[in-house]
């Protein structure tokens, strides 16, 4: 009987430890996305759609964190140390930091996936009050007196920088230079009263806090603020804007720390699917499969849009000259 003690003992320690594998193994994956202010409500509902095809495919329970905020800010909070297993900003310039500030993501991350990286689109609009009182139907009634606009940050908001660069490319073409562009663009920030940090934040400004006569946003905000204050703002769509295309990657340094990138890179997949691009349509985003484009296309009027590279040679030089220290968005807003 004595022999046989050691070797039950044993037995019992050995099942023990397998029962403790076999709970850590199943225990809920989390994953971080880290993006920018107007994507709350896009990732609920994409969270969960995924959650159930990770579960159904791999048996795995998912939960899932978001940080939100101006995407300027939120790539800055990663390359700080925020653990993201994936980002998903508002532009290709500052996921382009994560690679140039920590050689977080690998230089050339946008051919990772499809459509340079970004699995949605949207442009930038105009949001008035009900009945348009001021009369509002350009990018040139914005620097008239007494219009007050609301818009974010661009040192801290990738909205910003698209509604900044939007409004410069509308001056330039119709009135012919650079130079008239910046003097044009001036003249719209001397209208601004508050910058918020980021997209949302001016949304609730405008919205919530009645400040300004109009907002310059995101379309897929827009359209949000309409299904809720429907009676109380009307959107404006201007004769040229700019196509935004947000950004999406794997964090590569955290992932592969973390032992999440198997889980990561099919988070980012899903979003090309046919289930994913129909949540980006649901949500106001341009999709960028022609099955979803068909299905929404009465909710996305046609724009005359340019894109980044088209009208500024890329997000890098435009960071350059416009948003950088000393830059142009410096140079105006220091003279206010």
């Amino acid at each position: 009987m004595t022999t046989k003690r050691p070797f039950i003992k044993f037995a019992a320690l050995l099942a023990l430890t397998l029962s403790g594998l076999t709970v850590q193994a199943q225990a809920p994956i989390s994953l971080l996305n880290v993006s920018y202010d107007p994507t709350r409500e896009l990732y609920v509902e994409f969270n969960k759609s995924f959650a159930a095809h990770w579960k159904a495919k791999t048996g795995q329970d998912l939960s899932f964190k978001q940080s939100h905020g101006g995407s300027g800010k939120q790539a800055r909070s990663i390359i700080d140390g925020l653990d993201a297993d994936v980002a998903t900003l508002a532009l290709a310039g500052d996921t382009d930091a994560l690679h140039k500030n920590g050689n977080l993501i690998p230089k050339d991350w946008q051919k990772r996936l499809p459509h340079n990286s970004s699995p949605y689109t949207s442009t930038i609009v105009l949001v008035v009050r009900a009945g348009n009182p001021k009369g509002i139907k350009d990018w040139d009634d914005l620097v008239k007196p007494g219009i007050s606009v609301i818009t974010p940050n661009p040192k801290t908001s990738g909205g910003a920088r698209w509604n900044y660069l939007a409004a410069w490319e509308f001056a330039k073409r119709k009135y012919g230079n650079e130079a008239k562009a910046k003097d044009f663009v001036a003249a719209l920030y001397k209208n601004v009263p508050v910058l918020d940090t980021g997209a949302r934040g001016s949304s609730i400004t405008f919205a919530q806090r009645a400040q300004g006569d109009v907002f310059i946003s995101w379309e897929n905000e827009a359209n949000l603020l309409e299904k809720e204050f429907g009676s109380k703002i009307d959107v404006v769509y201007p004769s040229i804007s700019i196509l935004a295309e947000p950004a999406v990657t794997v964090v590569d340094k955290n992932v592969d720390r973390k032992g999440t990138r198997a889980m990561a890179q099919a988070y980012l997949e899903y979003l090309y699917t046919d289930e994913g691009q129909d949540i980006a349509g649901k949500n106001f985003y341009r999709p960028i499969s022609p099955k979803a484009q068909a299905k929404y296309a009465k909710q996305f009027p046609k724009l005359n849009l340019f894109t980044i590279d088209q009208a500024f040679g890329g997000w890098e030089k435009a960071d350059k000259a416009h948003f950088a220290d000393g830059g142009s968005f410096d140079q105006i807003y220091t003279k206010k």
